[in-house]
């Protein structure tokens, strides 16, 4: 995950006609306590042990690496109280209640699976995995244990983002003729780096364009048509595409990701009553502003709150208290769907990563 610039929290939780004001989702804080251990001590690792603790009654109770050192500097950093120099050592953990997956795309399959056969709960940092075979494989895995798991999607736990989708399945602004999304930032590393290198499932799709593409699934659901366009680096991993995904003859989502250049990252839903806004940046906490076009003047939601990976830890502890198996926010079929759009994305582009 890259570009999650913790937003300042608003001062106004302003109740807007057609959207719920973000009060009315529930609050990490109130969530059952739960204790985690993190697989994999990255950058994505730091910002969910950052925000677990700040925001949510649950901890981080251990974490663990392939490097013993590399372990025991993160617990150190991020006063984690054990870490472990081998992923087999943290899923064994007893005291530990659930594992967040936080290693590359390309290890998402074996380490989650890795832990459901340990018998703890997963909560798999986005995309999910490689391909949709892959995650198939995880949740009936899951199923065939009785263990919760779910896609760290975040940003479809955020108070802003799941009252966009609920105010378009509500016909907030009438039926949906174009949806915009885009995430581009500004990588230009060298194959070093993971997100340039095929061997961890790098490329622009999983990492940046897989916001965008889960925001149009989030709304419209499943496109009759995928039209993808793109360039490959030397190594052939994505740089950027364009997708453009058809929903009958009425709506279209285009959804855009480059590694190569920064956008807006903001996101527009046009419908023919109205149209929804979502600033910079979309999938982060933000806020959202509803024009309707009978002369309604705009209206916002305050939609901005420091954190934000604490939502999807928070809704992951409801789940697991509770002895369910998956959330309805992120459901299992929903990250396969995603994972089958991306698949054909790079069906069409001619990006296939080793060891698939």
């Amino acid at each position: 995950m890259t570009d999650a610039t913790a937003a300042a929290p608003s001062t106004t939780d302003t109740t807007v006609p057609g959207l719920a004001p973000a009060s009315s989702y529930p609050d990490p804080k109130d969530a059952p306590a739960i204790r985690w251990g993190i697989l994999a001590a990255g950058g994505i690792a730091r910002k969910f042990a950052t925000d677990v603790p700040a925001h949510t009654a649950s901890t981080i109770a251990a974490v663990g690496s392939r490097s013993a050192d590399r372990a025991a500097a993160f617990a150190s950093e991020m006063d984690v109280p054990r870490s472990y120099g081998s992923y087999e050592e943290l899923v064994a953990d007893p005291e530990i209640d659930a594992i967040y997956v936080a290693s590359p795309h390309s290890e998402h399959r074996d380490h989650a699976l890795l832990a459901l056969k340990a018998g703890k709960p997963v909560l798999i940092e986005k995309a999910v995995t490689r391909n949709a075979a892959e995650a198939r494989e995880i949740f009936d895995v899951a199923a065939s244990r009785g263990l919760f798991a779910m896609e760290a999607m975040w940003a479809r736990f955020l108070p802003h983002y799941r009252a966009v989708v609920d105010a378009v399945a509500a016909g907030v602004i009438g039926d949906v003729v174009q949806l915009t999304a885009l995430h581009g930032q500004h990588l230009l590393r060298g194959p070093e780096h993971r997100l340039w290198n095929p061997e961890l499932a790098g490329g622009a799709l999983l990492d940046l364009g897989v916001y965008p593409i889960s925001f149009a699934h989030a709304v419209l659901g499943v496109p009759d048509q995928i039209h993808a366009f793109g360039e490959l680096s030397d190594l052939g991993v994505d740089r950027g595409e364009t997708v453009v995904l058809r929903y009958g003859t009425t709506s279209i989502a285009v959804a855009q990701s480059t590694l190569e250049s920064g956008q807006l990252n903001n996101a527009t839903i046009a419908g023919t009553t109205g149209r929804i806004d979502i600033d910079r940046t979309f999938y982060n906490p933000t806020d959202v502003h509803l024009s309707r076009f009978d002369g309604t003047d705009t209206v916002e939601l305050a939609g901005r709150f420091p954190g934000g990976f604490q939502f999807q830890a928070a809704e992951a502890a409801r789940r697991i208290a509770a002895g369910e198996t998956s959330s309805p926010l992120m459901t299992w079929q929903a990250s396969v769907e995603v994972m089958e759009m991306m698949d054909e994305v790079r069906r069409q582009l001619g990006v296939r990563y080793p060891g698939e």
